[in-house]
């Protein structure tokens, strides 16, 4: 009964602003355009297109330009142009009306407009119009982003109410810029502009507690985890006030500790992982201030939120990927599409859960964080609980004769990041796996390479006992790490240099050979041929003190087992590479004397086993003995 009773008045309403609007006076379309307001109010989309027809783009565009450039006082000025940009966006609300060229080629006026200080009811309605435009188009996008559409928001965000409907629909702007332009071009042409908006969204995800804190966090997260934000980041670090990194530590802890949905505890992930590449470990440490919260917040709790999180998506996603592997039927294309969406996302936590490890291993050093015993005791449990997931993980994979891929290669470099400060957690189960992780090999490489890398610094520690050989002979690793050592090398050579890895390998090399009289030394001759070939090559054209006496002590260990004679019946070394090698071992003696550098006396206890080596060899080695005399 009741919406029969309003249709006659609207229909007369209509009828009578149509007829203005048709009349041949502008006083007559001006009358009109102000009854057009009353529908403004409204979703009657086929009534505005009507009265868009009636009163045609023409005097559209005439009535702003007079809002724009009159001559009159500036009350009338501001009415021409209240009227025509109110009117303008309820036309736009009509989707064809919005992506027509006529309202494209308005943005730039409109930009125009707002950028010289318009006022609030007027910049509402420019914002709107500047939204629906942009929305229903790509040409209203990028009309948007070449009339200076991100200097102007940039300008604008910061005077814009926290919260309000205008701060929404400039959020709104960035985002559909950042959806349809490249973030690389924006970066190139806006990038302080781009840090500023950051900031300010920040500001927003920090204190709003309404929908508005999501859209924030898919902002935030849309641009931390484009593939272009190397040069946001370097803007970032060199800002000059540092709340804006407060403010997102706020946003996280608030998403991470509340009931939201997965996929946006996850967008919180991704905002502290880059927050970590940005700022550092200890972003994830300090004091949060949540709305509506007075008492004071542990400084530690956004750090144990991230790991609690992190360490959920792990088990989650691991699984996810072992079944999506081992078990899941249907489509190749549609399970290789799952598998690499959810290795992409394990590369996220994973690479979280590793600076979790590097900020607990620099506690007391160059962090300068000092965690109390609950605190550290409970993310000890946690990084345990997540290792011992990804052990599993690696378990299944090999289980199922799967070595290769860039999810088990990310697992490896965890396990070996973690157990490189805790050699002795999960014993049995890197016992069980040690040789398997070795044999890792990621989606581009053809044969074990960084797997070996990620696991030296804990191997270098597992080495320095007894037990640790003995795991390394038996699984074979020893192998690996020659093998890995001698790519290194070759790399070295080509202009790679990664001496870390290399003398990582070397040590855990040396510790293997300083205890095979302890343990079944495995019967491998031709595994340390190969490395001694590696060694001349390395050190034929160097005077690195540190690189002689490192290879030269590995050869002197070397030689225990075999001789020259051996040497040269191989097939595949030569007898100018025995020369390199004696040279070598005479070019360590002899920085042996009175007047030792303080450089030499630093290599002194590799000298020493060159020194005791030649002394146990030296009759087997004809050719190196007349090097040494000479």
């Amino acid at each position: 009964m009741e919406p029969e009773s309003q249709q006659p008045e609207q229909s007369v309403s209509l009828q009578d602003c149509l007829k203005l609007l048709k009349g041949e006076r502008d006083e007559q379309r001006l009358a009109g355009l102000l009854l057009v307001t009353k529908f403004c109010k409204g979703d009657d989309l086929a009534s505005l297109r009507t009265i868009y027809d009636a009163v045609g783009p023409r005097f559209l565009d005439r009535l702003l330009k007079t809002g724009v450039v009159s001559s009159g006082s500036g009350e009338n000025r501001e009415a021409y142009l209240q009227l025509s940009v109110t009117v303008l966006s309820a036309f736009c609300r009509v989707t064809d009306i919005a992506s027509s060229e006529e309202m494209v080629s308005k943005i730039a006026i409109i930009v125009e407009v707002m950028s010289k200080g318009a006022g609030l009811n007027v910049l509402e309605e420019c914002y709107e119009f500047l939204y629906l435009v942009s929305a229903a188009s790509e040409d209203g996008v990028t009309a948007l982003y070449e009339s200076g559409g991100m200097k102007l928001l940039a300008c604008q965000m910061s005077t814009l109410p926290d919260g309000s409907h205008l701060m929404e629909l400039a959020m709104k702007l960035v985002q559909l810029m950042l959806r349809k332009l490249s973030l690389g071009i924006i970066n190139n042409d806006h990038l302080s502009e781009l840090s500023i908006i950051v900031a300010i969204i920040a500001r927003q995800f920090a204190f709003l507690q309404n929908a508005m804190k999501f859209e924030a966090l898919h902002l935030l997260s849309a641009i931390f985890s484009s593939e272009h934000t190397t040069l946001l980041h370097d803007a970032f670090r060199v800002m000059p006030n540092q709340n804006w990194s407060n403010h997102i530590r706020d946003g996280v802890a608030a998403i991470l500790q509340n009931r939201v949905a997965p996929a946006e505890k996850f967008e919180a992930l991704i905002v502290a992982e880059s927050m970590v590449s940005i700022m550092g470990e200890g972003w994830l440490v300090g004091q949060i201030n949540l709305p509506n919260i007075h008492d004071p917040i542990p400084a530690d709790r956004c750090l144990l939120l991230v790991l609690e999180s992190s360490r959920v998506e792990v088990s989650v996603l691991l699984n996810e990927l072992a079944y999506a592997k081992y078990e899941a039927s249907g489509s190749s294309s549609s399970t290789a599409e799952t598998i690499i969406l959810k290795q992409q996302k394990v590369t996220i936590v994973f690479s979280l859960v590793e600076k979790i490890i590097k900020l607990i291993s620099n506690i007391g050093e160059s962090e300068g964080h000092d965690f109390d015993e609950s605190t550290f005791t409970k993310v000890i449990k946690g990084l345990n609980e997540t290792i011992g997931v990804v052990l599993e993980y690696l378990q299944d994979a090999k289980e199922h004769g799967q070595k290769r891929g860039n999810d088990l290669l990310a697992s490896v470099r965890l396990v070996g990041s973690y157990l490189a400060e805790t050699p002795i957690a999960c014993k049995e189960k890197i016992r069980e796996l040690l040789g398997y992780m070795l044999s890792v090999e990621g989606e581009d490489e053809s044969s074990p390479f960084y797997s070996v890398c990620f696991l030296l610094p804990m191997l270098c520690q597992m080495t320095m006992k007894i037990e640790g050989c003995k795991l390394l002979a038996s699984s074979g690793g020893y192998k690996a790490v020659v093998d890995c050592l001698i790519k290194l090398i070759g790399q070295n050579r080509h202009g790679v240099e990664d001496n870390g890895c290399i003398f990582l390998a070397c040590d855990t090399i040396m510790n293997f050979l300083l205890k095979r009289e302890q343990f079944c030394f495995p019967e491998d001759e031709l595994t340390f041929f190969n490395l001694l070939k590696a060694l001349a090559i390395w050190t034929e054209n160097t005077n690195d003190l540190s690189v002689l006496m490192m290879a030269s002590s590995i050869c002197a260990l070397v030689f225990d087992f075999t001789s020259e004679e051996a040497l040269l019946n191989h097939p595949d070394l030569s007898s100018s590479c025995l020369n390199s090698l004696s040279r070598l071992i005479a070019r360590s003696l002899a920085s042996w004397g009175q007047d030792m550098s303080d450089v030499v006396k630093g290599e002194m206890d590799l000298l020493e086993i060159v020194t005791a080596g030649y002394s146990r060899w030296a009759n087997r080695f004809p050719r190196i003995r007349n090097a040494v005399k000479r």
